[in-house]
């Protein structure tokens, strides 16, 4: 049976080294409402499961404050993935993920 090459060379990438501008920080979401905080903490904590790397900056707003979440320019794609996966899951699939790791 022949392998599918894409599934390889995919494998491949997940490995390799990021360098130069692929290590730069690229803004994934930004906020000012009242609850960005929070939604930039869920948001990381997504990231974090997925061993994307991650850091978390408070921004002003017009008088505001506001965060950001940025994520290595290398990494972008898969983490935006990762943030539409969790979505579509919605908050039910949060609940089950957190209730099977305190049991």
């Amino acid at each position: 049976m022949a392998q599918d090459p894409d599934s390889e060379e995919g494998s491949q990438n997940q490995n390799q080294i990021l360098k130069s501008h692929a290590l730069d920080m690229v803004t994934l979401f930004n906020s000012s409402t009242i609850d960005s905080e929070m939604e930039a903490d869920l948001i990381r904590g997504i990231l974090d499961s997925g061993g994307i790397p991650s850091i978390l900056t408070n921004i002003p707003y017009a008088g505001l404050l506001g965060v950001e979440v940025k994520v290595p320019r290398g990494k972008l794609k898969e983490a935006e993935a990762l943030i539409a996966e969790a979505k579509a899951a919605g908050p039910e699939a949060a609940a089950e993920a957190e209730a099977a790791s305190e049991g």
